[in-house]
């Protein structure tokens, strides 16, 4: 058996994938999400696939206050002990900020950032004293650009890049390794609850799948890598980012959330010749 990993955002997308690389290759796992339904049912398929990996369910919104020191305060009285800690729980939004809901806002931000801050927080000292622990946490492309039209959901994201960044030389031989995971589009439920599915940036054909950004970030972290980006495109633009004005990439990243995708022109165009009949 490998050890126990806590996995939040668990209940779909990247963090379910993971789940499942996880039980097969002999991680116990402590399951974090607001989705009973789904929890459970990763329960039963870990049963069902490795009968040796238990995994535990804990309910818990993390836009919640508090949430992180109750998940924290579960493990401990359930006696378990955390070596693999993947903070992957994440909320976005789509709009012009002075237009998007303010709540929607803060939740980003306590979701992305204060909750994934906290669980580190928590669980780190621990494995400082063990000698030994790993920490993943998901953040994304956006990381490394402003994001006009998701301006909270990119600065949210440049947080958990230059956090994971700054951690990982605090913990220089502690034995404890940290790694961020930072994927380009990704064909998960994500971009429908931020509403991006229309824009051409996040078309069907432009995303991976979650199982492949799942087998490739853990497989780096497993390499001890920091910084892992996923996908040869995400890569090219990180580094043709680099050549550019701040004000160039600004605007392009403008214009790409900007314009709709293919399908939605269409749609469109359908609904406005119906309306003129």
């Amino acid at each position: 058996m490998k050890g126990t990993a806590l996995i939040t955002g668990a209940s779909s997308g990247i963090g379910l994938s993971m789940t499942k690389i996880l039980v097969a290759d002999g991680w116990n796992l402590i399951v974090v999400g607001r989705n009973q339904e789904s929890l459970e049912r990763i329960e039963a398929d870990a049963a069902e696939s490795n009968p040796d990996v238990k995994v535990t369910v804990i309910l818990s919104d993390l836009g919640k206050d508090g949430a992180a020191q109750q998940i924290y305060n579960d493990v401990e009285s359930l006696g378990l002990q955390v070596d693999f800690l993947i903070n992957c729980a994440g909320l976005g939004d789509f709009g012009p900020f002075a237009e998007c809901d303010l709540e929607r806002q803060e939740m980003q931000v306590h979701v992305n950032d204060l909750a994934l801050t906290s669980l580190t927080r928590l669980f780190l000292p621990g494995m400082i004293e063990r000698g030994s622990g790993r920490i993943l946490n998901v953040s994304s492309i956006a990381a490394f650009q402003p994001g006009p039209l998701m301006s909270v959901y990119y600065a949210s994201k440049a947080y958990v890049l230059s956090f994971t960044e700054a951690l990982a030389v605090e913990l220089r031989n502690t034995g404890v390794k940290v790694s961020v995971l930072c994927p380009g589009p990704t064909d998960t439920p994500f971009l429908a609850a931020a509403g991006q599915t229309e824009q051409n940036m996040f078309k069907k054909s432009a995303c991976v799948t979650p199982d492949k950004v799942a087998e490739y970030g853990l497989r780096k972290t497993m390499k001890n890598k920091v910084v892992i980006v996923c996908g040869v495109s995400s890569k090219f633009l990180m580094f043709a980012e680099r050549l550019l004005p701040r004000c160039v990439v600004r605007r392009v990243v403008y214009f790409i959330q900007s314009k709709p995708s293919p399908e939605a022109k269409k749609r469109a165009k359908a609904e406005k010749k119906q309306n003129r009949q």
